[in-house]
């Protein structure tokens, strides 16, 4: 084996130490608004430094492989696409501390019912997330697309419940405020499953050298199937 394929690997398996710290926090996110935990949500924020320094180490390690090694073909679409999911993955986690901002406040106050949709967008969130990174690490197209599929009803979702505290604004003014912040961490949700839905295609581009992004605005006869 090259020693160039040793570093690709030990690249792979720092990408893979990174998600496995934005999937903590992503667990933790969950149990905070769940259990209503002021420890897990105050946790979440704890463990972003961990990441950030992730990210500034993997993105010198991506540098350093183009400049000193000048990949090609598969190997430099391996290294560009890294380069891009780096930054997903760390996007990931601040929008955990969002919300793990927001359930510190909400977690001292009465819930706001929402049945259990808050629980499962979260849920399907953390899925998509976890199938992205599994995705880019087992070098799986077909998994690759599944999470790009599994957008729309993470869409769907959160529409539903953005009209559902709209509608529960409108009818009980004192709940205004704890909605605001449930409309604030349905959003930062609905961006964690775009920013898997990112990785995914680049995974996509890695394996198949395809870009799928802004399929609209594709030449024509240049969209990928």
């Amino acid at each position: 084996m090259r020693h160039f394929d040793f570093e690709l690997r030990d690249l792979k398996f720092g990408i893979l130490a990174m998600a496995g710290q934005v999937e903590e926090m992503i667990t933790l996110t969950e149990q905070a608004l769940l259990e209503r935990s002021v420890p897990k949500a105050e946790r979440v924020s704890e463990l972003d430094r961990g990441v950030d320094l992730a990210e500034l180490k993997l993105d010198q390690v991506c540098i350093d492989l183009l400049a000193l090694r000048a990949p090609f073909a598969s190997d430099l679409r391996l290294i560009a696409s890294t380069l891009k999911i780096i930054p997903e993955l760390e996007r990931i986690a601040d929008h955990c501390c969002n919300i793990a901002r927001r359930a510190v406040i909400l977690n001292i106050q009465p819930p706001v019912p929402l049945g259990d949709a808050l629980t499962r967008l979260g849920a399907a969130t953390h899925s998509m997330v976890r199938r992205a990174v599994d995705a880019f690490l087992n070098g799986d197209s077909a998994l690759a697309r599944e999470v790009i599929l599994a957008d729309h009803p993470v869409d769907a979702l959160y529409t539903q419940l953005f009209a559902d505290l709209l509608e529960g604004m409108l009818a009980d003014p004192l709940c205004i405020e704890r909605s605001t912040h449930l409309i604030i961490v349905i959003k930062n949700w609905e961006r964690i499953a775009d920013q898997a839905t990112n990785i995914a295609e680049e995974v996509l581009y890695i394996l198949e050298g395809v870009n799928v992004k802004h399929r609209q605005i594709q030449p024509s006869g240049h969209q990928p199937d």
